[in-house]
């Protein structure tokens, strides 16, 4: 159910209503919206562990009232030291294996992003609540358990199936069956995950510090269960991570400013989008109109085009990320547009696979935060270190093999990520807080968003719940279709397949097309916050 509330003061939205409520807790407290995000973070690290752990990646978008200044958060692992192209041709592999221990070889980046979270939040904006607080909730959640969602026991039962697919049977992992197959199947709807392990890890982290994590107990835990299945990641991978400041980048939309973060992350391609659509005169298109799911789809390919020749680690190019944004550059590029038939682009095989999540916050004061943090495939690697209870992400498999690659695998690098933070401000201050997970889906579904807001004036309930768009594969298939939510109606999807749009309809409201959230701020300061119908959400003011 969707759910929506105004509120002249605060609001957080999230995908699991027990973290929108840790996260609402330490708002009513008197808690910024930095604090907020990290406590309903580690409930999400907990509550949806197919969609998110400690063992992952994570991404900050941050405007502080107090000076106006608006700032990134990169909180994501670099390839381990031993990692290479060579290990894996050695191995006769093609690609980085999506599961098993060969998988898990960036360092997870989330701890390390709460650590420098809380020091902004504590120097820039008067926060006051500790790590060890702001983790007790979630702590809480796996020590004594929660009922399990629907959406998560399917997870776990499409996770648990015996297939020779590779992506399935997560049981043959040690550590993963003792979880989430505890009675000898998965877990159902409604009853409770317990895991003592990560209670554990989480009390630890409250007691020690994040630098457990890198470097004390925690670490050499991480390590050695690593070694013992295999793994690369060597203790100095773990003692040298950072999560790091960056500087955002920025265009724009309409009386708007679209604000999202610089590669490695995909910010870039979600506002290059923006910026095409901002050539258009979309209001005349007519929203949910053939020409506007035309122009939209025909911008992400556009988009993507330029994120596969040029959107890495920065500090492996020498590329200026801030000229592919320029007025002129965005011009030309919307102006390469066909509209009356499908471009022609040099596309990887798109797929919206991705388990991750996406929340927002605006605070009492005006803070804003809008964060995202995943492990890339549904459980990650599906490693688990033993005695940790950390599900390890296996986004190092987004690194590619061909050493021609502008994201080709090397030691010390970050691969290029799907996760991406948006927000749109007017006159210097949030306006729009929103993201969407999705992975290849999340630029598209953003566009939708911003569009139904900004152009048609949608309130954000509305803008999330309204029908979407996906190009690209979905989970298992081969084919990259244009993927339309049933409430399209037929006689656009007809008009499309006409232009040379490959159409395919999927079932209303499918948690394919992502679990988005939005929060507007409006010119009196009233906020209006929306979760999507399509996720276990929650939106809550105060």
């Amino acid at each position: 159910m969707t759910q929506q509330s105004t509120s002249p003061r605060a609001a957080i939205t999230t995908p699991h209503y027990l973290a929108t409520e840790a996260g609402h807790s330490v708002l009513a407290r008197g808690g910024n919206a930095l604090e907020a995000i990290i406590a309903a973070g580690a409930v999400l690290a907990v509550v949806y562990p197919a969609m998110c752990t400690i063992g992952g990646d994570a991404f900050y978008l941050i405007h502080n009232a107090a000076d106006g200044a608006l700032t990134g958060i990169n909180a994501s692992g670099k390839a381990g030291e031993k990692v290479s192209c060579k290990v894996y041709e050695d191995l006769g592999l093609a690609a980085v294996p999506s599961r098993g221990p060969l998988a898990a070889i960036t360092v997870p980046g989330i701890v390390s992003g709460w650590d420098l979270a809380l020091q902004y939040s504590a120097s820039a904006m008067a926060g006051t609540f500790s790590l060890a607080t702001l983790l007790e909730q979630a702590r809480v959640y796996a020590e004594e358990g929660f009922p399990l969602t629907q959406s998560m026991a399917d997870w776990i039962a499409e996770d648990t199936k015996v297939d020779d697919t590779g992506r399935h049977n997560l049981q043959q992992y040690a550590g993963f069956a003792g979880i989430f197959t505890p009675h000898g199947r998965p877990l159902q709807a409604m009853e409770t995950l317990r895991q003592p392990e990560l209670a554990a890890t989480l009390a630890l982290l409250a007691e020690e510090g994040p630098g457990t994590f890198y470097e004390g107990r925690l670490a050499k835990a991480l390590v050695q269960g690593l070694a013992d299945v295999g793994g690369l990641l060597t203790a100095k991978d773990f003692a040298e991570h950072k999560a790091m400041f960056v500087e955002p980048l920025r265009t724009a939309y309409r009386d708007c400013t679209a604000c999202n973060l610089p590669p490695n992350c995909q910010g870039l391609t979600s506002l290059q989008i923006l910026g095409m659509l901002n050539c258009f005169d979309v209001q005349a298109m007519g929203e949910g109109s053939t020409a506007w799911y035309h122009v939209m789809t025909e911008a992400v390919k556009r988009a993507f085009a330029d994120r596969e020749k040029y959107v890495t680690d920065p500090a492996f190019t020498k590329i200026d990320y801030t000229s592919l944004l320029d007025p002129a550059c965005l011009a030309d590029m919307a102006r390469s547009l066909p509209m009356d038939k499908v471009g022609n682009y040099r596309l990887p095989s798109l797929s919206p696979q991705g388990d991750t999540v996406w929340l927002g916050c605006v605070d009492a004061q005006g803070n804003a935060v809008s964060y995202i943090q995943s492990i890339y495939h549904d459980f990650g690697s599906g490693i688990i270190p033993a005695g940790t209870g950390v599900v390890l992400q296996n986004r190092g498999s987004f690194f590619s093999l061909d050493r021609h690659h502008a994201n080709v695998l090397e030691p010390g690098k970050r691969t290029m990520h799907t996760l991406n933070p948006p927000m749109l401000l007017k006159n210097g201050k949030p306006w729009l807080v929103y993201g969407t997970m999705g992975g290849d889906g999340q630029p598209q579904t953003q566009a939708a968003i911003a569009s139904r807001i900004v152009d048609f004036g949608m309130s954000p309930k509305d803008a999330v719940a309204a029908p979407r768009f996906l190009y690209g594969r979905t989970w298992g298939d081969d084919s990259t279709t244009l993927k339309l939510e049933g409430r399209i109606r037929a006689d656009v999807g007809r008009a499309l397949q006409e232009l040379g749009h490959s159409v395919e309809y999927l079932a209303n409201f499918t948690s394919t097309m992502g679990h988005a959230g939005a929060i507007l701020v409006q010119d009196d300061g009233t906020v209006d916050a929306a979760t999507d119908p399509r996720s276990d959400g929650l939106a809550l003011t105060c």
